[in-house]
């Protein structure tokens, strides 16, 4: 698997993020340190969210290498939108694909249930494209915004604390990181939550498969460029082109058979999940068939909470508001999550963060609930066992289609939302 970027020192960085620390931005105040536990998604944007504003900040990442993980994503107008802010509109047209539309279809007779185009009438009306590509190539764009020596890799975090003055990173095999502010970006199993609210990752009951297969083998699919996915009982499976058209991405659910941690990379084994979906559509059977190496991970749930921060510790992404992989929105609200942060910090007076955190918080969460409770909700929805009720699914599904229900996920600017009331 390819690596994507290399580990830097971190007793060196400490020393220098310390002589940093005590600098001034002309205005005789320390400038800000922010110490951003996880180098996903969510972390990455926000370094580059932050680098954009003028603020300092460090990310610190568990994995030894960041590698090619998590297959594809879906990347909504609401989010491209904010990565073309950040300067990576030629990068990202450079790798993904522009879909010309998103259908859902019945898991045994292949019948159309719903479309939504996308394409040129997305871009016109929501003034940036709908993209699909793989999720390394996200990553590897986002990196390519944040200096290198500001990513830590081989991090490994073992506790979050705090004071009135600050907070603190400590880590299994390095120094205790001190920082103004941890933003805790660690997924669905974070530690940095904790500070925050004592809950715990619920197993949801489904496994995730996840796999990419070179176009060649699926031709079948692609006579036209769309997302597609098929809904059944219990399961279903959305593929779509990325790598610029060369390989299709897939991800299938089924029925967890244990309850081990969630995990992007544990291998999965073909011959299970081939089983699961016999008996469907010969398109959806003939996409796993092409599968060689796959990943699997049992889907965890956490319930919403009412606050994204305490004290010197904030959470976005998935450590703040993990969504079921239904909506496709899960990078992208990590991505809203990042931008807004930011805006919210640079535009801070000097010395109250706590009024930051909290404007965070009032932006983000009547949306991020939302999405979070929308996605719980469709989850079960997809996976209708009784036949009364997929009928009665199928048959408003074809009365929704179109780009008219998506203006309240795909028209939102977080940017101007952290000018307006931040209302979702």
């Amino acid at each position: 698997m390819p690596e994507v970027v290399k580990p830097c020192s971190l007793f060196r960085h400490d020393e220098d993020w310390d002589k940093r620390s005590s600098t001034t931005d002309g205005n005789d105040m320390p400038q800000m340190r922010v110490a951003v536990a996880g180098a996903g998604i969510a972390g990455l944007a926000l370094a580059a969210a932050l680098r954009r504003a003028g603020i300092d900040c460090h990310v610190y990442e568990q994995a030894e290498h960041l590698t090619e993980v998590g297959a594809g994503v879906q990347v909504a107008p609401n989010a491209t939108r904010l990565l073309h802010q950040l300067g990576l509109r030629d990068r990202l047209r450079g790798v993904a694909v522009v879909p010309q539309a998103i259908e859902m279809r019945r898991w045994d007779d292949g019948r159309r249930l719903q479309r939504t185009p996308l394409g040129s009438l997305c871009r016109s009306r929501f003034g940036a494209p709908y993209y699909t590509m793989r999720r390394a190539d996200l990553l590897t764009s986002l990196l390519s915004v944040v200096p290198p020596d500001r990513v830590h890799l081989g991090a490994r975090l073992a506790a979050v604390t705090q004071s009135a003055d600050e907070a603190r990173l400590h880590l299994s095999d390095g120094p205790t990181v001190t920082a103004d502010l941890v933003v805790g970006a660690d997924g669905i199993h974070s530690i940095a939550r904790e500070q925050i609210v004592a809950d715990r990752p619920r197993p949801s009951g489904q496994t995730l498969y996840r796999g990419l297969v070179p176009v060649e083998r699926v031709r079948f699919l692609l006579t036209e460029i769309r997302v597609q996915s098929w809904l059944g009982p219990d399961q279903h499976l959305v593929c779509y082109p990325v790598s610029s058209g060369r390989q299709v991405s897939f991800e299938a659910t089924m029925s967890a058979s244990d309850r081990r941690e969630e995990s992007w990379s544990a291998r999965g084994d073909v011959a299970p999940l081939a089983a699961a979906y016999a008996g469907w559509h010969p398109d959806v059977t003939r996409v796993i068939d092409a599968a060689e190496t796959i990943t699997r991970s049992a889907l965890h749930d956490r319930e919403s909470i009412e606050r994204l921060s305490s004290g010197r510790v904030a959470v976005i992404g998935d450590a703040a508001h993990p969504m079921a992989p239904i909506q496709a929105q899960g990078a992208n609200q990590a991505i809203e999550d990042a931008v807004v942060l930011a805006a919210c910090l640079a535009d801070a007076r000097p010395g109250d963060l706590s009024a930051a955190l909290r404007r965070y918080e009032g932006i983000r969460l009547p949306r991020t609930t939302r999405i979070q409770q929308q996605s719980r909700a469709n989850a079960e929805t997809f996976h209708l066992v009784n036949g009364q009720a997929r009928h009665r699914r199928d048959t408003s599904a074809q009365t929704a289609s179109g780009l008219d229900r998506h203006e309240w996920l795909f028209g939102y600017d977080a940017e101007q939302a952290t000018t307006t009331s931040g209302s979702a």
